[in-house]
């Protein structure tokens, strides 16, 4: 494999996005002590500076071909990243804490080609599924679904009636009474309603109604005139004239 290292470098320190920063303790290989160094990993490149803000990386390691896996080392929340076949080295690595040490042996098993392939596999196969599932569109709720109240508005005007005919007949006897005469109730026989078992149907017109509540109110009116005209005709003769 041929790297421009003077490209490499730029490419270490420019402003491209960086998928994960921070210090690491590194094992040397000659004399097998861990150095603390500053890493920076883009994309499947761990670039690692001697610290912050460095101009210039001391190395990279290229995360293709290998596994992350835990330290069999006496240093604490230590992990290796170990390359496969012959006269391959493995890097150790140690972090600060247990859970900086997760995240960064995921963030490094995540950024390799492969891991990529793999995802992108699944990703295609996951939507072969849902493309080959015929989509089964229902306009019926699921069931235990809250089913919503009907859109419509209350009229307090609208109070039940538990007897219409009952009322309708008190309606035809308040009219009789009140002006003797009433206007043609229409309705079927009693002797076919017998028969067939319904209610006989009553029918009032709006004339009906209107004289059967209006003519007890304009009686009242016309004795209330009455009394107030014979009011004033006695306050007339009681007058004194000088």
């Amino acid at each position: 494999m041929k790297i421009n290292e003077k490209n490499l470098c730029a490419f270490a320190v420019s402003a491209t996005p960086i998928d994960k920063e921070g210090y690491l303790n590194k094992r040397g290989e000659v004399n097998k002590t861990f150095q603390r160094r500053y890493f920076v990993l883009k994309g499947n490149l761990l670039f690692y500076f001697d610290k912050k803000g460095d101009k210039e990386p001391v190395g990279v390691i290229i995360l293709e071909g290998c596994s992350i896996e835990l330290a069999e080392d006496d240093a604490q929340f230590s992990f290796k990243i170990e390359f496969h076949g012959q006269n391959n080295r493995s890097y150790v690595l140690g972090a600060e804490s247990q859970e900086s040490m997760e995240q960064w042996m995921k963030a490094l098993a995540c950024a390799g080609y492969d891991y990529m392939k793999l995802m992108v596999a699944e990703l295609q196969r996951q939507l072969d599924d849902i493309e080959e599932t015929p989509m089964q569109v229902t306009n019926s709720q699921p069931a235990g679904s809250p089913i919503p109240p009907p859109r419509t508005r209350h009229n307090p005007f609208n109070r039940p009636d538990n007897n219409p005919h009952q009322r309708s007949h008190s309606l035809r006897a308040s009219s009789s009474s009140n002006s003797g005469r009433m206007g043609e109730i229409r309705h079927s026989d009693s002797t076919t309603n017998a028969t067939t078992g319904s209610s006989p149907k009553i029918t009032i017109t709006f004339r009906e109604l209107h004289n059967s509540y209006g003519r007890p109110i304009l009686k009242d009116y016309n004795f209330w005139k009455y009394e107030q005209k014979e009011k004033v005709e006695n306050a007339s003769e009681n007058l004194i004239t000088f």
